[in-house]
């Protein structure tokens, strides 16, 4: 299963694209709304979530991911979420993680990039504690994929994709969407 957070102020291409990327690549995606049910984008897209937090009450398993897009405010209010952070913790240790954007600022926060390689929105590097920093636009280290921002989301969602199957099912969506044709 895959769950994509979204708090209030996330980055709409961030959130939208691994969304429907992993949906036509056959995954079974979950929205899970911070803050509420209608969850407002940062250009003011609103989204109405599968789940509030406060009723999402899942053990995450091995096979698992959680996406955390970015967008300031949207990271900022997922961070300020304990739950989310119990979660996002779990997910690290468990599970899975894909954090695109600012979003990545909140596992180094956490201390959960050590000795992992990782990358972010450029200026954000300073949140990465103990990351060994990335200049790759997408970065898998173990079981966290992080990537830079709104213009790498196809990018992000490839490798999530990858990650989750083989790089052939990747490949397949990304002719699919016309990524490579």
């Amino acid at each position: 299963m895959v769950y994509l957070f979204l708090a209030e102020g996330f980055e709409e291409v961030e959130a939208i694209t691994p969304f429907d990327y992993l949906k036509r690549a056959g995954f079974n995606v979950k929205t899970i709304g911070v803050g509420g049910e209608k969850i407002k984008g940062s250009h003011n897209l609103e989204v109405t979530a599968d789940l509030t937090l406060e009723d999402f009450n899942e053990t995450l398993k091995e096979e698992d991911l959680i996406i955390l897009p970015g967008g300031l405010k949207g990271t900022e209010n997922l961070y300020n979420n304990e739950k989310v952070l119990k979660y996002v913790k779990e997910a690290a240790s468990m599970a899975s993680i894909a954090a695109i954007c600012a979003a990545p600022s909140i596992l180094g926060k956490l201390g959960l990039l050590k000795k992992i390689k990782a990358c972010c929105y450029p200026g954000f590097e300073k949140f990465l504690e103990e990351a060994e920093i990335s200049n790759e636009n997408v970065t898998l280290s173990k079981n966290i994929i992080t990537s830079k921002g709104a213009g790498t989301a196809q990018q992000f969602s490839f490798k999530i994709i990858e990650y989750l199957t083989n790089k052939n099912k990747a490949e397949e969506i990304e002719k699919e969407v016309q990524w490579k044709v």
